[in-house]
């Protein structure tokens, strides 16, 4: 912070609440360690401020923002246009300048699935299933879709949302060539049978995380070596679906590499900055749980 200048570009998170993001810590440092002449703060917004924000950035010539809750899905009417991903999953999390326009992103599953090819796994040409339809969810399998995935089941629980997307997953298989298909979270005997077909599950529900950090919506005797879990919590860094897959030999595929990666394609968007995703982790992440 004592190297500010009038050159130092600045680049902020959007969300409420804020307080207790990591991204501040995880975007200076990697800030630091490149020798890149920007800083990374945080602002509390909501919906009803959203607006003046976005004018606010623009105003003030920020070289790029972060999104996140409750934020995601209602900037995508102050920007000048998207990413194809942003598009498809209409939500964005990254905003990135070019030139006098704003144009959104969205690294949520790109992120994801960056975190599994780190750890040896493709989806293209493949099965993928994901558990929850909620917006980590609904990033992975977007995502998944557009890098080649031949078939994503998708597994929720049967809320007010789940005809909408039912209908989302179908235009998703249209625009896309992918197979999508909903199913109801409760109903056991296809859960074992689509994650028996694929080689990536994905668990984008709350289990995992307290008070659920003693479940796991996978049965340890569904799993096999050859697949990989991937779990979106990152606290605790453990959960007992990633403890159940080491145990039965399967890739296990934590939360953290999801947060990291999207970090790290943010970075690469607004400033072209390779983050050392490593040194972050072991810098900001060392702490045992």
């Amino acid at each position: 912070m004592s190297e500010i200048s009038g050159h130092t570009k600045l680049i902020a998170l959007l969300g409420s609440p804020v307080e207790h993001s990591l991204s501040p810590a995880i975007h200076n440092l990697s800030f630091a360690k490149e020798g890149v002449d920007a800083v990374y703060l945080v602002a509390d917004v909501t919906p009803d401020t959203l607006e003046n924000a976005i004018i606010g950035a623009r105003a003030l010539g920020l070289a790029g923002l972060n999104v996140t809750m409750p934020c995601k899905t209602h900037v995508l009417q102050y920007l000048d246009g998207l990413s194809p991903a942003a598009e498809l999953m209409g939500a964005v999390n990254t905003v990135v300048r070019e030139g006098d326009k704003l144009i959104g992103h969205n690294t949520d599953g790109a992120g994801a699935l960056r975190a599994a090819k780190e750890a040896g796994i493709t989806v293209s040409g493949k099965k993928v299933t994901v558990l929850g339809a909620g917006g980590a969810g609904s990033a992975v399998f977007t995502q998944a879709a557009l890098d080649g995935a031949t078939e994503i089941s998708v597994f929720n629980v049967r809320d007010e949302f789940y005809d909408s997307t039912e209908v989302r997953l179908a235009e998703l298989t249209e625009r896309t060539g992918a197979t999508l298909t909903l199913y109801d979270l409760a109903d056991e005997a296809r859960l074992q049978s689509e994650v028996a077909e694929s080689v990536l599950v994905v668990d984008a529900t709350r289990v995992g995380m307290p008070p659920f950090e003693n479940e796991s919506n996978i049965k340890p005797e569904w799993m096999k070596p050859g697949q990989a879990f991937m779990d979106t919590v990152y606290h605790p860094r453990e959960t007992k679906l990633l403890k159940l897959a080491k145990e039965a030999g399967a890739t296990a595929i934590g939360g953290l590499g999801m947060l990291l990666w999207q970090a790290a394609l943010g970075e690469k968007l607004w400033l072209d900055v390779d983050m050392d995703v490593a040194y972050i982790e072991e810098k900001v992440f060392s702490e045992a749980e």
